[in-house]
């Protein structure tokens, strides 16, 4: 009788079942739910009723006068003048006549009053929704909403960064730890756009695809039962990290640009932001959580105002129109957020360069879908917009309003064994209700 070798039919079912088993019984040992995803049906039910976010940050702060909260005919409100909307008695800037006929499904905020007044302090600031507390790192907006509301089932990545140009803003100086803080590196961002890039690694020539699938399924069984019981947490971090490379890896094709429809790219616009815009759309509909848009640092316009926002302005504006629209039209804006925001604003004033410098005072963002109620706009600043004449908001309110509109408790306490209480929202400040749907 002929004897039958390790890659006979007979021996590669049994071995597969066999590793499958045992670590199907070393997942369930770290998270019991987790087996509730390999349901087809619940699984399902789960991706279609998770929230998710585009974080369009518009680095570097545009001016409010230029975009969401024009003075025309006042000595501070600039040479573009103001123009009308979809919302009776409501006006925009001239530079963004497409947003005005989708005002409808907007939610403006023009009270928008913060104290950072430099770039890295206010980033930090307006991504986290509080100021630091030494040595404590609080997790980033993406990385709690990844946390909370990603698919643990996904090979797609949770919390994506796009970020074309590093060089060119703060976020060069935000380490991997950084980003997530206490939660882990595991819901950090993966970083691509500009020289990011996701790598492709190819297996051995000297090996079958079975073999690499069995010696990788035995990888992980050996990994995570040393993880369990050793207790170890730098074991779990390791074996979440080669998780996430590995199935990162098998979807890079999402990442490339040139893989996009080109009528799609032409719509949105060539520039980078505008393209990175439409990728995070794409990121979206095919798994991704929470999608941060940066393009570098061009909003920081110390220097000629008005002619760099006769450029910037267009593009924000037709981005904004070009993506709120294909989420509508795709049946997601009541379940995708989109945020457009910078870490503060500009002053009413012009410096002696005809620029306007930081201004964390009274400022102005926008906001769309995933449970904020279109057509509102709240808050107002005063004749000249230099300061809040009502409804003051700061980056506490923001993301109190954020977090419940995405279904996550602002409230909720961390616990943190040995460190001070952190609550997701600190002061247990209230959500906006005017934007909430």
């Amino acid at each position: 009788m002929k004897r039958r070798g390790c890659g006979s039919p007979e021996h590669t079912m049994h071995r597969r079942l066999f590793l499958e088993g045992t670590m199907a019984s070393a997942s369930a040992s770290v998270a019991s739910f987790s087996g509730l995803f390999s349901i087809p049906a619940f699984a399902e039910e789960v991706k279609q009723s998770s929230k998710k976010c585009i974080l369009l940050w518009l680095c570097g702060a545009p001016s409010q006068f230029e975009t969401w909260d024009p003075k025309p005919g006042t000595e501070t409100g600039g040479p573009f003048g103001a123009i009308s909307t979809s919302l009776p008695g409501v006006q925009v800037s001239s530079l963004m006549p497409k947003c005005a006929g989708i005002m409808d499904k907007l939610a403006v905020i023009r009270s928008m009053n913060t104290e950072p007044s430099e770039h890295f302090q206010g980033i930090d600031a307006l991504t986290r929704g509080d100021t630091p507390r030494p040595p404590f790192t609080r997790p980033i907006l993406g990385s709690v909403v990844a946390e909370q509301l990603g698919q643990l089932d996904s090979p797609v990545p949770q919390f994506v960064l796009l970020d074309p140009c590093p060089e060119g803003n703060e976020f060069k100086s935000f380490k991997a730890g950084n980003w997530a803080g206490w939660l882990g590196a595991e819901y950090g961002p993966i970083r691509a756009g500009g020289d990011y890039s996701i790598p492709n690694l190819n297996k051995l020539a000297s090996i079958s695809d079975l073999d690499h699938q069995d010696r990788e399924t035995l990888r992980a069984f050996l990994s995570r039962k040393f993880e369990n019981d050793q207790r170890s947490e730098a074991a779990g971090s390791y074996n979440a990290a080669f998780e996430r490379v590995g199935g990162l890896m098998s979807c890079a094709p999402l990442f490339d640009l040139n893989q996009l429809p080109e009528k799609d790219r032409d719509r949105y616009g060539r520039g980078a932001f505008a393209q990175h815009a439409l990728q995070a759309r794409h990121l979206i509909e095919n798994g991704s959580t929470f999608v941060m848009v940066a393009n570098g640092m061009p909003w920081d316009n110390h220097v000629f105002q008005h002619e760099m926002h006769q450029m910037l302005v267009p593009e924000l504006d037709n981005v904004l129109y070009q993506l709120i629209s294909d989420l509508d039209e795709r049946g997601m804006l009541d379940d995708t957020m989109v945020i457009a925001m910078g870490e503060f604003g500009r002053t009413p004033w012009l410096n002696e360069a005809r620029g306007r410098d930081h201004y964390p005072n009274a400022w102005s963002l926008a906001m769309a879908g995933g449970g904020i109620r279109g057509g509102v706009v709240y808050g107002a600043t005063d004749t000249l917009g230099v300061e809040v004449s009502e409804n003051r908001i700061d980056q506490r309110s923001l993301f109190s309003t954020i977090f419940t509109a995405l279904g996550i408790d602002p409230h909720h306490e961390y616990d943190l064994p040995g460190l001070p209480t952190f609550h997701r929202v600190e002061g247990k400040i209230e959500p906006i209700k005017e934007l909430l749907v």
